[in-house]
């Protein structure tokens, strides 16, 4: 039987933060990057290229999560239609019936 895949809003939900921060930071730094001196520039560039590499790694786990949750449920499906020939026959044809009947109907 195929079990459930958890799961990871979680990491879409930092992901969207990290975003936001990376905008508000980029936005902030554009407008006050004419009055900051020499170290305060240097500093508000630190925290910008910061930001922006928490945001790339955060893609590229949400990236590897996908992938793998993409695999499992690959490897969920191909062992059920292995155990269930038939039904997967018939729940194809079923969807396609019903496409079919959809595409019709315009």
């Amino acid at each position: 039987m195929m079990e459930k895949i958890p799961t990871q809003s979680g990491a879409r939900d930092q992901l969207l933060s990290d975003l936001k921060t990376v905008i508000q930071d980029a936005e902030a730094w554009l407008r006050h990057s004419g009055h900051l001196t020499g170290e305060e520039f240097k500093a508000a560039k630190a925290k910008f290229e910061r930001t922006i590499v928490k945001a790339k790694d955060d893609i590229v786990r949400l990236e590897e999560a996908v992938v793998e949750k993409t695999k499992v449920a690959a490897k969920a499906t191909d062992e059920y239609v292995q155990e269930n020939p038939w039904k997967s026959v018939g729940i194809g044809a079923a969807v396609g019936v019903v496409i079919g009947m959809l595409i019709a109907r315009r």
